[in-house]
């Protein structure tokens, strides 16, 4: 009897993606799915290359993969404050000459972009970052932090911009960072599988908050007041409004 292949999908290995793959490995899909784990950036990469069955990536990316559509009614996104992107430096934004911009992700990139220029109105150089930049800032540099690095990150500068918040304060709108992205046909039963799955874990968010240690961030928290997992019509506007702004500068 041949084996039936299994649907290789790609997870963002943060924090924040915690309660939406918690219990996949042991659950009703356990038998169905290969689990990859990498940052968001790698993982569009994978799913352009045909690597990845299913992902989940950064939005900004969308419009580059071919055939990509979202698969899920959930995503990672805020409705305000997301305390795990952000500007960190040790003068104000105004003062900042160099950002130097993660390369985990190409959906915060691009979000600096735009609040640079729509709602801060500052232009200062930007530089594409390696591993480990975060470590040290020079007197008028500031860096776009993401992910867990952003969380350890919060109590080292004397200024932190959340990009959540001032994509608020900017649209009214809540944040996507990252949806489930698919650009292969994928069996409608599964997807239906998938997604109650996830709705399943969300209902632990108690539980993982309990096996989650972070010295660096309440957890109960970030989970429950930061990082909304719905991908709700409000959600679907904020980013639908974010790929306009992406088409009309040719960011991406």
């Amino acid at each position: 009897m041949e084996k039936v292949a299994k649907i290789k999908v790609g997870a963002v290995s943060y924090l924040n993606t915690i309660p939406m793959i918690y219990g996949i490995e042991s659950g009703v899909l356990k038998e169905q799915i290969e689990l990859v784990l990498d940052y968001p950036s790698r993982l569009a990469g994978m799913l352009h290359a045909g690597e990845l069955d299913l992902g989940l990536i950064p939005v900004a990316m969308i419009p580059s993969i071919p055939g990509a559509q979202i698969i899920s009614n959930y995503c990672i996104a805020t409705d305000g404050e997301v305390a795990s992107v952000c500007i960190f430096s040790n003068v104000p934004l105004e003062d900042v000459s160099r950002l130097l911009l993660d390369y985990q992700s190409r959906s915060s990139v691009a979000l600096t972009k735009i609040l640079l220029q729509h709602h801060w109105k500052i232009n200062p150089d930007l530089v594409d970052a390696s591993p480990g930049f975060e470590e040290q800032l020079g007197d008028k540099e500031a860096a776009l932090i993401i992910g867990d690095r952003a969380l350890a990150n919060r109590g080292k500068y004397n200024f932190i911009y959340d990009l959540g918040l001032a994509w608020k304060a900017m649209t009214g709108l809540p944040f996507v960072f990252a949806a489930w992205v698919t650009n292969k046909h994928i069996d409608p039963a599964f997807i239906s599988m998938f997604n109650d799955q996830i709705s399943q874990n969300l209902l632990h968010i108690d539980d993982i908050v309990g096996e989650v240690s972070n010295e660096h961030y309440d957890m109960d928290k970030y989970y429950k007041q930061h990082i909304s997992y719905q991908l709700d019509d409000e959600k679907r506007k904020g980013l639908g409004l974010f790929l306009q702004y992406i088409s009309d500068s040719n960011q991406v």
